[in-house]
Formats: structure tokens, sequence, C-alpha cells
């Protein structure tokens, strides 16, 4: 008990709701949102539709097509969710015991929580590869090869990049341990320069290419990838972040704020950067402006460097102060008590070893492919719970009910299994038809088996049991 209260006096409220006097002002929470959003795959899927890597790509017409249809998709998903982390103040491990149980939440948490750790490494990676491009090798020495290792085409690890993963890993670690006012901070001051500076550059390739009318016949020659595969890109690389964002939403205000930050990610600054990445792709054959910006002169260069450093901060902070959100309830459902700022240090230094190790360059690729398929459908028991069996039941979210779920629930769980079973033929085995995103598609059935079985199991009888104790001495 004297352990559980330490830790409900952690401002991040690791096992509590947010109360309605500890929420943040919009305006700083969307900066969160713009500087979460700034993250490199926005910027790989835009090079992706752009024809980058080989894969075939998608005219202008298309391609804009592509960005509405899926980041509309992940508009919706992350509003749906916000609005359900909003009006509980829950992170997502306290919210998953409606429709996973006290213990079952920590299956879908282990996900995430590999997710978050695995995101987190693979971005210092990124880092690394800009400021090792930029000041080259001038010690000359190799730390590894990964050739060596049978890795073919992969750059050898110097000791600038090594460097470079593990002094902004503990720097990203130590702004993550003081929380979402230091989150907010970085976000505040980063946001604006990051979509200047992206929009700018995608300026100056237009401009280089002869005007937008030569741009447009240019990209125009593109085809191979098709509409539907252009949609599975763009749902892909954010669904993650989709379900990551209901830990960010419960400090939200009011449900016009969650819109207003899901907006500021997937209408606002993913669109830009996969517009940027598409335009790169075309006009040089790079999707990562910063690569061309290095180039430049050195002025323009340290800008380069900086934004691309300082925007992916906001976003490494966004990955440890989740998965210390993941992490600790899950601990904490089993009798083992951790505060979450110890938490975000132990991630922190493993994650930044990882990244440091070359995480990123050799499995960034196979680790997002897999766990991306198991990512999605875990959240589609907490949607259909919340929105469906909770509108049935408008007392199943009262917050007394908060410690008395069951371990298991069995709904939440065959859901989520079915989903990821799924996710992982569709993405493996047999491919859907179209195009069609198979964690997005997974998720659809998961959320329907979840409504299907719901009475079916004891999770019904349980629910109505806890509502009609509510107020009597148990």
């Amino acid at each position: 008990m004297q352990e559980e209260q330490k830790n409900s006096q952690d401002s991040e409220f690791m096992l509590e709701p947010v109360p309605e006097n500890k929420r943040r002002s919009t305006a700083s929470q969307v900066m969160v949102w713009i500087g979460f959003g700034y993250a490199v795959t926005g910027l790989i899927v835009g090079g992706t539709l752009g024809g980058y890597g080989g894969g075939g790509g998608l005219p202008p017409a298309e391609a804009v097509l592509a960005i509405v249809l899926g980041m509309g998709s992940l508009f919706l998903i992350t509003s749906f969710l916000g609005i359900a982390a909003q009006k509980t103040g829950l992170n997502l491990s306290l919210l998953s015991r409606y429709s996973y149980g006290k213990k079952g939440m920590i299956i879908p948490m282990l996900v995430m929580a590999l997710l978050t750790l695995g995101w987190f490494a693979s971005i210092l990676g990124m880092i690394g590869d800009i400021w090792g491009a930029w000041i080259g090798n001038p010690s000359g020495i190799i730390i590894f090869d990964p050739a060596d290792l049978g890795f073919q085409g992969v750059a050898p690890i110097t000791l600038e990049v090594f460097l470079a993963c593990f002094i902004w890993g503990i720097i990203f670690t130590v702004t993550a341990i003081k929380g979402m006012g230091a989150i907010e901070k970085v976000a505040n001051v980063t946001a604006p320069l990051i979509l200047f500076v992206a929009i700018a550059v995608g300026v100056v390739f237009i401009q280089q290419s002869g005007g937008v009318s030569s741009f447009l016949d240019k990209a125009s020659e593109l085809g191979g990838l098709g509409i539907g595969n252009g949609i599975t890109v763009v749902v892909g690389s954010w669904i993650a972040g989709a379900v990551m964002g209901v830990d960010l939403f419960r400090f939200n205000k009011n449900v016009k704020a969650v819109f207003l930050c899901a907006a500021a990610c997937f209408i606002l600054t993913n669109p830009v950067l996969n517009i940027v990445g598409y335009i790169g792709a075309v006009h040089i054959g790079e999707f990562n402006y910063v690569l061309w910006m290095l180039g430049v002169n050195a002025i323009i260069a340290v800008i380069g460097v900086f934004v691309w450093t300082t925007a992916l901060w906001t976003t490494d902070n966004g990955e440890l102060y989740c998965n210390a959100l993941y992490t600790g309830p899950s601990l904490d459902a089993v009798g083992i008590h951790v505060s979450r700022k110890k938490l975000v240090a132990i991630c922190g230094i493993l994650g930044t070893i990882l990244g440091s190790l070359a995480f990123y360059q050799l499995l960034f690729e196979n680790f997002i492919n897999v766990l991306g398929s198991m990512a999605p459908p875990l959240c589609a028991p907490i949607l259909a719970d919340y929105f469906v069996i909770g509108r049935k039941k408008q007392k199943k979210y009262d917050s007394e009910l908060l410690d008395s779920h069951p371990a298991v629930r069995w709904a939440g769980i065959l859901s989520f299994a079915v989903g990821v079973v799924l996710g992982c033929i569709f993405q493996y085995v047999v491919p859907l038809p179209y195009g069609l995103p198979s964690g997005l598609v997974a998720m659809l059935v998961s959320f329907l088996v979840y409504i299907l079985i719901y009475r079916l199991t004891p999770d019904s009888r349980i629910d109505d049991e806890m509502i009609a104790g509510l107020g009597k001495e148990r």
C-alpha cells in the first residue's frame, strides 16, 4: 500500500487517472503533437510514394489521394482512442483493464513496450546516420562493420556515429525522465522551426525542378506501386503511433483538444513530411532532405543537423515516456513496484545501447513489419468496449471500478489474439487483395469479434455485478 501511494505521487499519473486540475493547455499539447508527428517515417513514406528504393511509385494525384485516405484513417482512429483517454484520464495500460483485465492487459502492453523501445533505438540510429554524414570519420575508428555479420550494403558504424547515438540517447533519456513538462518545452521551441524548414526545402526542390509544371510532368511518369499499396504504406507507418496517443491525450482538457492534437499530427505535420519526402524522391532520388542540406554550405548543414536532431528529440521523448506507462503498470500488476522515472532511465539506457550498436541500420525494417502487424489489433478491444459496450452500460467506466476488474477479461484477450494471428497471416502468408493494410483489417476484425463474443464470456456478467455494486461497501 505504501509503495502504491508513492507511485501515485508521480506527477505523470502512471497508476491513476489524470485529475482535471492537472490537465495541460491545448496549445502546449498541440505543439507536442506537432513534434511527435515529426518522425522520419513521414519522409520515408513520401519517398516510397515517390519511387524511392525502386519499388515503383505513384503519380501526383494518386500520391495525394493515398496520403489523404491514409492519414484520414489514422486521424479517426487516433481521435476515437483519444476521446476515451480524455474522458477517463487513463493511460493505455489502465484503460486496457476494462477490456483485458488487471493482468490480461500485460499482453498488449508488452507488445507496445517492445515497439517503443525499438523505435527509441531506431530514432537514435537515424540521428547517428546524419551526424556521421556531417562529421565524417576523422578518427578513422570503426566500431564494427555490419558486413562481418552478413549485412551487405550497410555502412560501417564509425566512432562518430556511435558517439552521436550514445550522447543524444542520454540527453533524450534525461528530458523524458522529467516528464510531460520537459517534453512540452522542447516541442514549443522546435515545432515551428521544423515545419518551416521542411516546407522551405520542398519549395526549393520545386524551383530547382523548373517549377510546378516541370515537377508534375516528371512525377507523372511514376507508376507500379498502386493506390491500395500506397494507402497501406501510409497507414502502416503510423498505426502504432495512433495507439501510443492515448498516453498523451489523457492530459487534454476537452474533446476539442483531442481533435486539434490529432489534426496537428495527421493533417498538418505528417502530410507535409509525406509531400516533402515525395518531392525529394522525385527530384534528387532521396527522401531525406537533410542529406541534401549537408552538401549546400556550412550554415545550411548546421541548420539541417540541428532541425533533424531536435525534431526527433520530441519523438524519442514520447517513445520513452510511453514505454514507462506500459512497463510500469504491467510490473505493478504482478506485484513489482517501480517508479516511472526509474523505468524511463532503464529503458533509455537499454535503447541507447541498442541504438549505438546499429539496431536501426540492421534490424529496423523487419522489426517494424513484425510488430506493426501486431500493434493495431490491440486497440480494437479498447474501442469496442468503450464506444459499444460502454454506451450500453453507462457506468462501466466509473473511476471507482478501476481497481475492481478481474485478472483476465477473455473477450479482450481472445479478440486481440485473433487480430494478431490474422495480422501476421495477412502480412506474411496470404496478402490481402487491393493492397489493403494487414494491421488495419486485422484491427477491424478484432473489433467485431470483441462485440460478438463479449456476452459469451464471463465479462458481461462481471461488469453487471461491478456496476450494481457501485456505492456499496465491498
